[in-house]
């Protein structure tokens, strides 16, 4: 009798899970005048929501935009966090150690403790209301570091020692040697990566102005609340579904790389 109970709670909990998603899907399709019932199945279904979010607002370049920045992010600190994490794993140099626990300690920072210096240094290199202030202080990330580093510690010295035989510089070992090897790390690392450069919003708010640079969870924000909207409730819900689908559909295709790298991503000592 235990499965089929605990069947059940899983169940309900599924069901609680996703109805706000669904309600959310099905609504951006009813007629605004049935938004208030709460209901599944609306009596007919209709685009205008989508039609008047692309209409006001630049739904198509913010979605360019985001897959702009959140790949180029995402690249950035597969190359990157693995560099640092092979030469904290396998190099020797002195404040190594003092190094990776300055890493772990950034973690626990606040973003907003650093995010007025981060503004002035932006401003200073009058990267403001460009591309380069959405991606390149996000090129590092102690997490990925830290995978990495974990990762690398798990792979045989002997076979870094053959590379170095064979003539491989570090570079060459770390992406030609290393990097076929720690395809859960890199997965993992990439995944998540991705899901928090896509739905990052405030730095974004911060330091662009630019209609037509904002990524898309900026420019939902600003059409929900800044009045562009017009208390049309359909509409919002339209613009968050286009915001929502993207990871939705990337999670759907990619979930058993990225529930395999998880289970076999060790943090190992």
């Amino acid at each position: 009798m235990k499965k089929p109970v605990l069947y059940l709670c899983l169940l309900f909990g599924v069901l609680i899970f996703i109805y706000p998603f669904t309600w959310m899907l099905s609504a951006s399709l009813a007629p605004e005048s049935e938004l208030g019932k709460l209901t599944l199945l609306p009596s007919t279904l209709t685009l205008t929501s989508y039609q008047q979010v692309v209409q006001k607002i630049p739904i198509l370049r913010a979605l360019l935009n985001s897959f702009l920045v959140a790949l180029s992010i995402t690249l950035g600190v597969l190359i990157f966090g693995s560099m640092v994490g092979y030469a904290l794993s396998r190099l020797q140099f002195r404040g190594k150690n003092l190094l990776f626990f300055v890493i772990i300690f950034t973690m626990t920072l606040p973003f907003q403790i650093t995010l007025i210096p981060q503004y002035i240094i932006m401003v200073k290199f009058g990267w403001v209301d460009t591309y380069l202030s959405l991606i390149v202080p996000y090129l590092m990330n102690a997490f990925a570091i830290i995978m990495f580093r974990q990762y690398f510690m798990s792979i045989p010295q002997d076979l870094i020692d053959a590379a170095r035989i064979d003539g491989c510089g570090e570079l060459q070992i770390l992406f030609r040697i290393l990097w076929p090897n720690a395809i859960p790390a890199l997965i993992t690392v990439g995944i998540i990566t991705f899901m928090a450069s896509w739905n990052e919003v405030l730095w974004p708010l911060i330091v662009i102005r630019d209609e037509q640079l904002m990524t898309m969870p900026q420019l939902v924000t600003l059409f929900s609340v800044g009045g562009r909207a017009e208390s049309q409730l359909g509409a919002k819900l339209a613009a968050a579904t286009m915001l929502a689908l993207p990871i939705v559909i990337a999670y759907v295709f990619f979930q058993r790389y990225f529930i395999q790298s998880m289970a076999t991503t060790g943090l190992k000592e």
